[in-house]
């Protein structure tokens, strides 16, 4: 083959598709996608027929991203912790049992407002155990290379199925009702049952014992609040999704009462929505070699807030498709970039909690979004609200401006394994601690600002890694000597912080330790903290 098209090959948004499990797993979720959300079509519209209150229909989309907002972080934690392939296959049956029982209900007319709620609630449950997982399993499926273009395949798939779902939902229910969605959406996670059966994971393999839940979490909230990359990710994306969930919430509402149409009309509004996701997915390789990628997300941002204005205040049914259009394009552009920076900054042991994080800002911003805009629409009008979300959404874009997601992909996640590991005399028990870890330095005193500046980013390291505190000492005696102390839960966690230094952490360790001066390394010296004896007499 020659070279060129290789290459031409490599920057294709298609190219993950060349492995096969990926392909397999990506064809199975589009089917899984279009049941789902023909089920959206579905619920949203069986609660404009039980309960007809804008409100009260928001509350559809609350149900179903309130679970995620809760239970983001175990979800998170349990996908590092646990086999990923076996939390997905549990997930799925988990989905496919609620849809099927919303199904019956729903054909046997014992649905209520609650039952609907209820079950919403049930589906999205599953959802938030099956999130962190699944988008963690991506860089093992495809090489790093093409881990942004198979998150950015995986939400054109989505919005493909966004663009078909809606369309076929709206035509089932006119002709046999929403019951009959919520049984398509129970078969069709049968699907992805199939191929995550069918996948034989590699082990991992660890000289250490898997992480405790609890601690897992622990862990994942010291990263993200450690590592100023995962921040400004997780800021942007707070800054748009709160005011962009306002187009979730008030669709419905929008389409049946601004401009009377049937579901039908919803699910083509929601198709436009899905065409304009796909149609810009194809070019977002390109668009992201070509154009910052700050400015990308800006222009993107500012699209949308257009939409949301002319699908406020045009009354005219083919315009309001083109606005949902446009807000489809931009809203693909926004959430794939932010979910493939994620991917970017966060090395495999913390990857499902990190996303786990993102995922939270995502569902929380949805689940606290749609029922403020929901409000906002009943106290005042739904085109005062869009109009008031578009304003926000602006005023989020300049908050955030100084944020810059550029040069993130640049980032070297590889473990280093430079860290020598200690070598006790005898071994201490695993959860024997706290740890705490000296490292002696010899510094010129003339550069004393200059190596406390080149420590910072040290800190940082020491923190995100496990450190519980971090601190350096001077020696008063000694202006040339510096004590660099840090302190760890325990012994295992240690260990665990020599196995997490990337090659680009080394990069800045090793300009910190450039500093010292004479022919012996730095000295690390490691001690536990032992419980007192003999307290008990001490204290008569």
């Amino acid at each position: 083959m020659p070279t060129s098209v290789s290459q031409g090959r490599d920057n294709s948004l298609f190219a993950p598709l060349r492995e096969p499990l990926y392909r397999a797993l990506w064809i199975a979720t589009i089917a899984s996608n279009i049941g789902t959300w023909m089920q959206d079509v579905g619920a949203a519209w069986l609660m404009t027929s039980i309960a007809p209150s804008p409100a009260t229909i928001a509350l559809v989309r609350t149900a179903s991203s309130l679970p995620i907002f809760l239970l983001a972080l175990p979800a998170g934690a349990l996908a590092d912790v646990l086999d990923r392939r076996r939390l997905l296959l549990a997930t799925q049956f988990w989905m496919l049992a609620a849809a099927a029982t919303l199904g019956a209900l729903t054909i046997a007319g014992l649905t209520t407002p609650g039952i609907l709620l209820a079950m919403t609630f049930a589906l999205g449950l599953g959802s938030a155990l099956n999130a962190p997982a699944w988008q963690a399993i991506i860089p093992e499926i495809v090489p790093q290379s093409e881990v942004t273009n198979a998150v950015s395949l995986n939400s054109a798939g989505m919005n493909l199925a966004r663009a078909v779902g809606p369309a076929i939902g709206g035509l089932l229910i006119a002709v046999a009702g929403p019951g009959v969605t919520f049984l398509f959406n129970a078969m069709s996670f049968g699907g992805v049952i199939v191929v995550l059966y069918r996948w034989r994971r590699a082990p991992e393999t660890s000289v250490l014992p898997a992480e405790r839940v609890m601690g897992a979490i622990r862990a994942g909230l010291r990263y993200v609040r450690h590592t100023p990359p995962v921040r400004i990710v997780l800021g942007r994306f707070a800054a748009f999704i709160l005011f962009g969930s306002a187009l979730w919430s008030l669709l419905p509402a929008i389409a049946r009462f601004e401009f009377g149409r049937g579901p039908g009309g919803y699910g083509i509004m929601l198709a436009a929505f899905g065409m304009g996701a796909v149609s810009t997915a194809t070019l977002l390789p390109r668009l992201r070699q070509r154009v910052n990628i700050d400015v990308l997300l800006a222009i993107a941002t500012l699209v949308f807030a257009a939409g949301l204005v002319a699908l406020a205040w045009v009354r005219l049914y083919a315009v309001a498709d083109l606005a949902v259009f446009a807000c489809g394009a931009a809203w693909i552009s926004l959430i794939s970039t932010f979910n493939s920076r994620i991917q970017a900054v966060a090395p495999s042991w913390v990857r499902g909690r990190a996303l786990a994080v993102s995922i939270l800002v995502f569902f929380g911003g949805m689940s606290i979004g749609s029922a403020f805009w929901g409000y906002v629409a009943s106290l005042w009008s739904i085109p005062a609200a869009l109009t008031a979300a578009a304003a926000c959404t602006c005023l989020g874009l300049l908050a955030t401006r100084n944020l810059r997601l550029h040069g993130m992909e640049k980032i070297d996640l590889t473990p280093s394994f430079h860290w020598p590991m200690p070598q006790p005399v005898n071994e201490p028990q695993p959860e024997h601690g706290p740890v705490v870890v000296t490292v002696e330095y010899r510094v010129d005193p003339a550069r004393k600002t200059e190596f406390l500046g080149a420590m910072q980013p040290v800190r940082r390291i020491r923190m995100r890694d496990g450190a519980i505190s971090w601190a350096v000492l001077s020696d008063v005696a000694d202006p040339a000597r510096y004590t660099e102390v840090f302190v760890v839960e325990s012994w295992l966690e240690h260990l665990r912080q020599h196995a997490r230094v990337t090659r680009s952490d080394r990069h800045i360790l090793d300009h910190a330790r450039s500093f010292h001066i004479g022919s012996p390394p730095p000295v690390v010296t490691h001690f536990l903290v032992e419980p007192p004896t003999g307290a008990k007499d001490s204290a008569h």
